[in-house]
């Protein structure tokens, strides 16, 4: 059992050490050499844990989205909150996310664009990824609506709004630097607009 921990808690420190050299170099520029000498390990070793360094790019993604989902379902597991409240606290949740894993994310992008510019269609892969959240995000919707706390709405256009905030939050954060203050300010009035009238 302890060799299967260790096996794990390394892994997570050539993911982190990895992300430093694609933040550096760039996605394209990044070699398994050099993500092998950041980590101080060879080639060879570095194999035992991955077979190629998309492997170890798309490794962090799913790290990232496993996190945040396991996070979601232990807020979602409280059935003391309102549909409204796991709504906020989890949108929250997912903004300070965003921020904290904002290295990820400055790698993220350029990958992506560089991937349309070679011919490959990078949304469905992005669609493949997000499903889940966006399938929280109706059913906290729709759990709203039905106990009378949300206005009877369109919720395919609420989960789009919901979900381009998420999007925007990224783009805000990585790019722009801003903090997370403003961007749960926009999410707090998005909510409040879903509430019924008391």
């Amino acid at each position: 059992m302890a060799i299967v921990v260790e096996h794990e808690k390394r892994k997570k420190e050539i993911l982190q050490k990895a992300l430093d050299v694609f933040e550096a170099e760039g996605y394209n520029d990044a070699t398994f050499q050099k993500i092998a000498d950041r980590c101080g390990i060879t080639r060879t070793t570095l194999y035992i844990y991955f077979n190629n360094k998309q492997e170890i790019f798309l490794w962090s993604i799913k790290q990232l989205l496993s996190t945040l989902e396991l996070s979601i379902n232990e807020i979602t597991a409280k059935e003391e909150l309102s549909a409204e409240e796991t709504l906020r606290i989890t949108m929250h949740k997912i903004v300070d996310s965003c921020k904290e894993n904002k290295q990820l994310f400055n790698v993220l992008l350029p990958y992506l664009l560089q991937l349309k510019k070679t011919g490959k269609e990078p949304a469905e892969r992005i669609r493949r990824r997000v499903i889940k959240l966006k399938h929280f995000m109706s059913t906290q919707v729709i759990k709203g609506i039905h106990s009378k706390e949300f206005k009877d709405t369109n919720v395919k256009d609420i989960n789009e709004m919901l979900y381009a905030m998420i999007e925007s939050a990224i783009f805000r954060l990585t790019i722009m630097d801003e903090n997370c203050d403003n961007i749960k300010s926009a999410i707090n009035l998005a909510i409040d607009g879903l509430l019924i009238s008391k």
